[in-house]
Parts: C-alpha cells; sequence; structure tokens
C-alpha cells in the first residue's frame, strides 16, 4: 500500500513524513517534488499544468502508487481531476478542511500567496452547496517572500499575528500546508483549521 504524494516544495516532505509515522505507522508514501509546478501556475493558471500533473501522476500509479495526494492548494483541483483516467482515487489535501470550514457560517480564508484563493475560495463553495456562508480572505503581507527566502519562523509569525487579528469569523482556514504550524503560535480562541493532517488521513483511507 503506497500513497503518491505531489508537492511544489521540498519542505512538505518531512511534514508529511512525520504526520505518517504518528497517525498511519506502516503507510508507504513516495514523495514528487516538482517546484516548477506552482510557478507556472500562478504566471498562466493552474490548467496551464495540468498535462505535466497527469504525466506525473500517472506515472506514480504505474509504479505502484494505490492512491494520490496533492498537497497544493493552487494546483490541487488540477490533480482532483485526474482521478477519472487514472484509476485510482486523486485527492487534494485541503478538502477534508474545506468542508469542515463550510459547515460554518462565517469562514475567514488566510493565505499567503494570491494564487491560492481562487482554487480555495472554489473548494469552499463546492463544500457548502446551498448553505448559506459568509467567506472573507486575508493577505498576510511578506508572509510569502519569508518562506520563499527560507525563514519559516518569519512566515509563521505572520501568519499567527494575521490569526490572531480576526475577531468576527465562526472558523479561521489556513489555504496552505505551509501555513499549518501557525496554529501553535496563536492565542485565538477562534477555531483555526490547517490541512495536512485531515488531508492525510483522507488519503490514508483511499490508499487502503
Amino acid at each position: 500500500m503506497t500513497l503518491a504524494l505531489l508537492h511544489t516544495s521540498p519542505v512538505h516532505v518531512p511534514v508529511f513524513d512525520a504526520l505518517r509515522d504518528t497517525d498511519h505507522p506502516g503507510l508507504g508514501l513516495r514523495h514528487l517534488v516538482h517546484e516548477d509546478l506552482l510557478t507556472r501556475a500562478r504566471e498562466s493558471g493552474p490548467e496551464a499544468v495540468s498535462g505535466k500533473i497527469r504525466a506525473l501522476l500517472a506515472g506514480a500509479v504505474a509504479e505502484g502508487a494505490s492512491a494520490v495526494l496533492c498537497t497544493c492548494s493552487t494546483i490541487g483541483g488540477v490533480a482532483e481531476s485526474a482521478a477519472a483516467t487514472l484509476g485510482v482515487p486523486v485527492l487534494r489535501v485541503d478538502r477534508p478542511m474545506a468542508a469542515a470550514a463550510a459547515e460554518r457560517e462565517r469562514v475567514v480564508v488566510l493565505a499567503t500567496e494570491s494564487a491560492t484563493l481562487g482554487p480555495t475560495l472554489a473548494l469552499l463553495a463546492e463544500e457548502a452547496g446551498d448553505r448559506p456562508v459568509e467567506v472573507r480572505t486575508v493577505m498576510v503581507d511578506g508572509a510569502w517572500a519569508c518562506f520563499e527566502a527560507g525563514d519559516r519562523d518569519g512566515c509563521l509569525d505572520l501568519v499567527a499575528a494575521a490569526v490572531d487579528a480576526v475577531t468576527d469569523a465562526d472558523v479561521i482556514v489556513l489555504a496552505q500546508v505551509s501555513m499549518a504550524d501557525a496554529v501553535t503560535r496563536t492565542a485565538t480562541r477562534i477555531p483555526v483549521l490547517s490541512s495536512p493532517r485531515p488531508g492525510l488521513a483522507a488519503a490514508a483511507a483511499a490508499a487502503r
């Protein structure tokens, strides 16, 4: 039983390895890291990388992956759409988080990179269906520059400060995997949702 994970940054590899060791011992993970996918998606839109994504995922399935998890929110929808032709489940890491958030009435989405917002908002709308959900977005200025420079603490501190500045919400969504650890640095009493743990749990179940 092997789960392939498609990443757009190598920093996500140890995050999911640690979650696997804690929550899903024995689950085989195969990491596919392709930073260029996010670069091209930011420049030309997620659909611009659909062909390469399908080829990468087909290769992973040919090598034995029983399911695939895309850990990038920007290209997650494109990856998910490949499931019909691959013959195995393909999941986006943020769907379980979005499903939980869409059960609340007032949702605030925090992101550090603007290309993430469109796919995240579309996913929330899909999960909400006919339920009335008010969604607001907050861009965390400077956090993405810190992330790209390798300043993880600086990025997380900015995200945590932005979380604590939110006062009128039922739930706060951290749109990107790279933001998840900011939860431990916040003081807010509003529930804060991140994607790695629930996303991996759903993918592990699918891989079985």
